[in-house]
């Protein structure tokens, strides 16, 4: 999928480029498939604001994504490739064999006419298949994997983000996330193989703050040029520094390198390797 870049005929269009797949359907999503998505803007039920930089946005529809692939041992046909405006990645929607139609995350160079399936059983390591972790060859690049048995895909759903299956070892599968983490989940877990579509949604430049606000992300300001009474880091004149020795949240909170994730958390010892780069 090329990244096509704009010509400079308006000053927004100067630094805009859009990713082109032809391969996409551009019919309506199939309408049991599909629920309203209704606007919350990131308010409470009295109307204050509780998560920033939220509102607007582009009307649409939320597709049912199939997450748990538990139709097991029935061949599935890829009828089209969709665009998903809720996610980064691409859906294709399949045929079941039965006469079922279900949406699920589309892996690059799946293509419309494919054949998958999803089994706990040894099937072929083909891209779109859905097994047991415990039944795929050390080395392989896996998707939408659970963390538990039956609860449905977790980990690596966002474009270009695949695992790598590091071991098999005493009932667990030890998978190398994106960031260097070594993390082991049981090896009864489903995951697709295969690398989530879209990989190169990572290289698009938006261009102008109009598309940002039609995907509902409003603009985001910095505290040093508020006033004080709106964020610990504002007031002074000019061009200040903060003021302080560490940064903080407009709620007085620290921030940026402070560690949040609890030290007692139940899944820490599921972590084999940390992200943390050593320093040399």
């Amino acid at each position: 999928m090329p990244v096509k870049v704009y010509k400079p005929t308006t000053p927004a269009r100067r630094q805009t480029s859009v990713v082109v797949n032809k391969n996409l359907s551009k019919k309506r999503p199939v309408k049991s498939l599909v629920v309203i998505k209704k606007k919350k803007a990131g308010r409470n039920n009295k109307g204050r604001i509780t998560v920033r930089h939220q509102g607007g946005g582009a009307k649409r529809f939320i597709r049912l994504i199939d997450f748990k692939r538990d139709k097991f041992d029935i061949a599935a046909k890829v009828e089209s490739l969709e665009y998903d405006p809720n996610r980064n990645t691409n859906i294709a929607l399949v045929l079941y064999a039965d006469g079922e139609r279900q949406y699920i995350l589309a892996p690059e160079r799946l293509k419309v006419g494919d054949k998958i399936m999803s089994s706990q059983k040894k099937i072929s390591i083909k891209i779109g298949n859905c097994l047991c972790l415990k039944n795929i060859p050390t080395g392989t690049t896996v998707y939408n994997v659970e963390m538990s048995p039956g609860k449905g895909g977790q980990l690596a759903r966002s474009a270009g983000s695949g695992l790598v299956l590091m071991a098999l070892d005493n009932g667990q599968a030890q998978l190398k996330m994106p960031s260097g983490e070594i993390r082991a989940v049981p090896d009864q877990c489903l995951a697709t193989i295969g690398l989530p579509s879209n990989i190169e949604f990572r290289n698009i430049r938006w261009g102008k703050a109009g598309r940002k606000r039609h995907l509902g992300i409003r603009p985001t300001v910095r505290g040093k040029v508020m006033n004080p009474v709106d964020h610990p880091h504002g007031g002074g004149e000019g061009s200040n520094p903060i003021g302080m020795k560490h940064p903080k949240t407009y709620k007085g909170k620290p921030a940026y390198g402070v560690k949040t994730r609890r030290k007692n958390k139940a899944s820490n010892k599921f972590i084999i390797k940390s992200r943390k780069k050593s320093r040399k």
